[in-house]
């Protein structure tokens, strides 16, 4: 081989390398630690409304204050509030990872004081909520968990 084709060649295998590595670079992204905490109230009958709001706070020093609502449907019954609910997610980049749309379906059955602890996925990112409050529900739903910016 002459040494322009050697050189080529090199060349070549150099750029193809870093093709190949590009996107384990990308997907090697540091994961951020994010929390939220949240008070939530809801009803239902059949169909399942609940709102509240929260602050997610990261591990770089971000937060920001939050809207929840949760609707769906399903055979449920039911007034309750959460108080100091608490929420982690994993697989967040950034901050607004966050945000969005969480699938949702639970069973409960409670009255009076209660706990309640679920885990809710949207795509990669997923959400692990626990809370304490009280009320009275009966049932099966199923829906949508939304956490979207709050206006300041």
């Amino acid at each position: 081989m002459t040494l322009i084709k050697k050189g080529f060649a090199v060349s070549a295998l150099a750029l193809a390398l870093a093709a190949v590595s590009a996107p384990k670079a990308e997907a090697a992204e540091s994961q951020l630690d994010c929390s939220m905490r949240f008070s939530l109230t809801g009803w239902s009958i059949i169909f399942k409304h609940s709102e509240g709001t929260g602050t997610v706070t990261c591990e770089n020093g971000q937060s920001m204050k939050v809207n929840i609502s949760a609707k769906g449907g399903g055979l449920t019954v039911g007034k309750f509030n959460v108080d100091d609910g608490k929420g982690t997610f994993s697989d967040v980049h950034k901050i607004s990872d966050v945000l969005g749309t969480y699938a949702q379906g639970e069973a409960q059955a409670a009255a009076g004081k209660s706990a309640m602890a679920q885990v809710l996925t949207k795509g990669t990112v997923s959400l692990a909520l626990a809370g304490k409050g009280d009320g009275v529900s009966l049932g099966i739903s199923f829906g949508g968990f939304t956490i979207s910016k709050a206006d300041d």
